[in-house]
């Protein structure tokens, strides 16, 4: 009988020197990058992060417990290599992109920092959408240049961090407006929101839900959106055109997941989700795209730190997979194990 490519993935786990499926979800992993390469000998070569970074208007409202300078003294610290990512990304062998998307500062050329700017920051959406349509098209370019950049460097592996003070507020947005989840159930703390904060963020973000009725894809993300989340959206997609292995974060880089999702359900076939984090809202962002993540740490950072972490567990599935004997090149008898 003559098997189709997943069957030869699943044969090829069955019959490693283990019990039929004693890697748990590593065999699950292997056969998705498997089908993803279209091989039994799947590869991961170069793996990239790219972290987009971009201020909010939205922000001004008191959504976040932090204040907007924040955005732009991260970028700076990310250049000096100080932020969790880069500690994981060194760790792990990644190459970290650092991406103005949108903040409100000038970096004035400042090595380290892709200057993709589209705008100092998004609109305040409580008075007008975040982005023209324009503005969000520039931005899903970028995101797509940028994927195209580093594929072009040989990168088959690639994931997405995001830097924003205020942006888990267009990411609940963007969660409930996509998948039509009540708002409540989208809306978390951020950073550390106290009860009187959520309160108040969930006041103003339902007051935002309200004031548009928009239905396409493309005008959800201009509306509710940020630059980052954007950019994010169209680097998925071109991921996606260049059969990339693609590897998803937490809350608000996962809407940008949702965004494309709406726009090519089939980005779901390249995607491994790296972890469930904290932020409320993640579980029924995962549950509405119908996946499951890698993780479980509590995780509500952001920068790719999922990414990273995930990666080294992926890269592992795909090791197995090539370097562990057969049971017939090991003389080992399948009814002994």
């Amino acid at each position: 009988m003559i098997m189709n490519l997943e069957q030869r993935l699943r044969h090829k786990l069955a019959t490693r020197t283990k019990p039929v499926g004693s890697l748990g979800r590593l065999e699950d992993i292997a056969l998705r990058i498997g089908l993803i390469q279209q091989s039994t000998v799947p590869e991961l070569h170069n793996p990239a992060i790219i972290l987009f970074a971009a201020d909010h208007g939205i922000a001004c409202e008191g959504v976040s417990s932090c204040p907007r300078e924040i955005t732009h003294q991260m970028v700076l610290n990310f250049v000096a290599g100080g932020g969790g990512i880069n500690v994981l990304a060194r760790q792990h062998g990644i190459r970290l992109s650092v991406v103005d998307a949108g903040v409100d500062f000038d970096f004035e050329g400042l090595s380290g920092v892709v200057d993709a700017k589209v705008a100092r920051g998004s609109n305040n959406m409580l008075y007008e959408p975040a982005m023209t349509i324009e503005q969000c098209e520039r931005a899903m370019e970028w995101g797509r240049q940028m994927v195209e950049t580093e594929f072009e460097r040989g990168c088959n592996v690639i994931g997405f961090g995001e830097m924003g003070i205020g942006n888990s507020s267009p990411a609940a947005l963007l969660l409930h407006k996509y998948s039509g989840i009540a708002l409540e159930d989208c809306v978390g703390r951020g950073a550390g929101l106290s009860d009187s904060g959520l309160e108040r963020k969930y006041s103003v973000l339902k007051s935002v839900a309200r004031r548009y009725d928009v239905r396409e894809p493309l005008q959800i993300l201009a509306t509710f959106g940020g630059l980052e989340i954007a950019m994010i959206c169209g680097g998925v997609l071109q991921a996606r055109r260049r059969n990339m292995v693609i590897i998803a974060d937490g809350f608000i880089a996962t809407s940008g997941f949702v965004a494309a999702h709406s726009m090519e359900p089939d980005i779901l076939d390249n995607t491994l989700f790296s972890h469930l984090s904290h932020e409320k809202g993640h579980r029924a962002m995962l549950d509405y795209l119908g996946v499951e993540a890698i993780l479980q740490l509590d995780l509500r950072l952001g920068e790719g730190t999922g990414v990273a972490l995930a990666y080294p567990i992926i890269r592992s599935a795909t090791l197995l997979i090539n370097q562990m004997a057969s049971f017939e090149s090991a003389a080992v008898a399948e009814t002994a194990i």
